[in-house]
């Protein structure tokens, strides 16, 4: 097993099935928040549907098209990350994350998707990473611009979450604009194996 850490406490690590109890408390604890800006709080209801959801990121890594990574601080689960599509052959793929409430204002989804990205671009080749969000989620905004990513344009009324249509910004980053250019926040991140 691997983890990256993200500062003194905190570690991104694979979340896996059979983490699914731990990451419906975290769901749990999240939802309110979760419910209006992805549609994570309505598939993960219940231990079978968070089963099913890391079964099917575990699909997806064994065919590296997307993964799914835990956040986790002091060995408690408080949030997530992931490639929601990962395409090597095009050389794309998409981030997202999220945390729980009491986790938030720390740097800690920043810091995930800055390791994720530079993995993505420095380590896999890839040329491009995306991220869309709503354009009334300013936190996920301010991560994207962290990032050093570009906001490309609005999908207008792009997805629904619950009936409701929403558009989706577009932001991205090239592997030009970010190999050498891109100092880590707050310091650097050394992978651990054991």
């Amino acid at each position: 097993m691997f983890s990256y850490w993200l500062d003194d406490e905190a570690e991104l690590r694979p979340l896996e099935p059979w983490n699914a109890g731990e990451l419906l408390s975290c769901v749990d604890s999240a939802r309110e928040r979760l419910a209006a800006w992805t549609h994570l709080a309505h598939r993960v209801v219940d231990l079978p549907s968070a089963r099913r959801l890391l079964q099917d990121y575990a699909d997806r890594q064994a065919h590296d098209t997307g993964r799914y990574l835990g956040i986790w601080e002091g060995g408690e689960l408080v949030g997530g990350a992931l490639f929601r599509s990962f395409d090597a052959r095009l050389g794309v793929c998409e981030v997202g994350v999220w945390v729980v409430p009491r986790a938030r204002g720390r740097g800690l989804a920043t810091r995930a998707l800055w390791t994720m990205t530079d993995w993505a671009l420095r380590t896999r080749g890839l040329y491009r990473v995306e991220m869309r969000t709503s354009p009334a989620n300013a936190e996920t905004r301010a991560i994207a611009e962290r990032l050093g990513m570009r906001r490309e344009g609005t999908l207008r009324q792009a997805f629904a979450v619950e009936g409701v249509r929403h558009d989706s910004e577009v932001w991205a980053v090239l592997r030009d604009e970010w190999i050498g250019e891109r100092p880590a926040p707050g310091g650097t991140f050394a992978a651990r194996r054991g």
